[in-house]
């Protein structure tokens, strides 16, 4: 029917509007953070996404990116910089970043591009811990004063914002070139894509928008560990979310978000450090036996024989 409100659209609004309203509705501070941490995790995963998933560059170094956002906005903030200032400050830190790390990095292939990156985010672990203090907390105003629903609404806007950017990737001309380079970069390159330009602009989109989520990480703990910002968890979590919700389509690292967190705090609480061996084997199981994730899964039970989720380079649904 000529105007009707596209299913997909109404359905996101409904999810943004009930995520916003969530603080109004209740003041249950458990809750309030369960959601935090499931919009951090979309967030962050989503960021990997726009990179590992729609241009197939497997970055093992996200964390650099995510730990640079955070200790710049932690550091501007606590020095008395607004922090939406300190925030954008942290998000153009790690996106330049990215353009010189990425640079050099996206001429490597395959393995070693993964390598590569992995290597710089542990040398900024070591170099971060052998000079800044362990922990640092806040000060006492900053301490009376702190409330999560401000922390919560920030993580609102980063899913939605970098959520919607994945939206855009995966229909824009840009998406769909980047989709040919992670095909075939030769025949990419062989119709006149710029296949280093694509890698380049998805590593520069990617790694801002992880130094924007490191940034609300920051603003949000009251204890920060400057070395535990630029840990290998930073990457290896997204990655297995968005592998566990689908990779390279729009929704997966939110299904795979909520999934992760709630299996998380409930295999936390039954079998304790083991439950990290659980996650490794539920990712070798979704990938070897449902490769498309949560939502293609999803979908198929929902609508047997329907199309797979729209990813880069897919045709946008009537």
């Amino acid at each position: 029917m000529r105007g009707a409100v596209p299913l997909g659209a109404l359905s996101a609004a409904c999810g943004v509007a009930a995520a916003v309203l969530l603080p109004v509705l209740t003041t249950n501070q458990a809750l309030l953070s369960w959601a935090f941490l499931v919009l951090l995790y979309t967030a962050l995963a989503q960021s990997w996404n726009l990179l590992g998933g729609f241009g197939g560059q497997v970055n093992l170094g996200h964390a650099a990116f995510f730990g640079l956002g955070a200790l710049a906005t932690r550091m501007l903030w606590l020095g008395g910089a607004p922090v939406i200032l300190a925030l954008a400050a942290g998000t153009g830190a790690a996106t330049a970043a990215g353009i010189v790390i990425g640079a050099p990095s996206l001429r490597l292939r395959g393995p070693y591009f993964a390598i590569g990156t992995l290597a710089i985010a542990e040398i900024l672990r070591i170099t971060t811990g052998n000079v800044l203090p362990d922990v640092s907390s806040l000060p006492a105003g900053d301490l009376a004063r702190y409330a999560l629903a401000p922390r919560y609404y920030l993580a609102v806007f980063a899913a939605v914002t970098i959520t919607s950017a994945a939206w855009w990737l995966a229909r824009s001309r840009f998406g769909h070139g980047l989709a040919a380079v992670r095909e075939d970069e030769a025949a990419a390159e062989a119709i006149g894509v710029g296949a280093f330009r694509h890698k380049l602009g998805a590593f520069a989109l990617s790694s801002g928008f992880a130094g924007m989520t490191g940034g609300i990480f920051a603003y949000y703990h009251v204890s920060f560990y400057p070395a535990f910002v630029f840990s290998p968890v930073w990457t290896f979590d997204p990655l297995v979310i968005v592998y566990l919700g689908g990779v390279g389509t729009v929704w997966g690292p939110l299904a795979g978000a909520a999934f992760f967190v709630v299996l998380q705090e409930v295999l936390s609480l039954q079998v304790g450090e083991p439950h990290l061996l659980v996650f490794g084997l539920l990712f070798l199981v979704v990938v070897i036996a449902a490769p498309g994730g949560l939502v293609e899964a999803l979908r198929a039970l929902c609508r047997p024989g329907a199309r797979r989720p729209a990813e880069v380079g897919s045709p946008p649904p009537a």
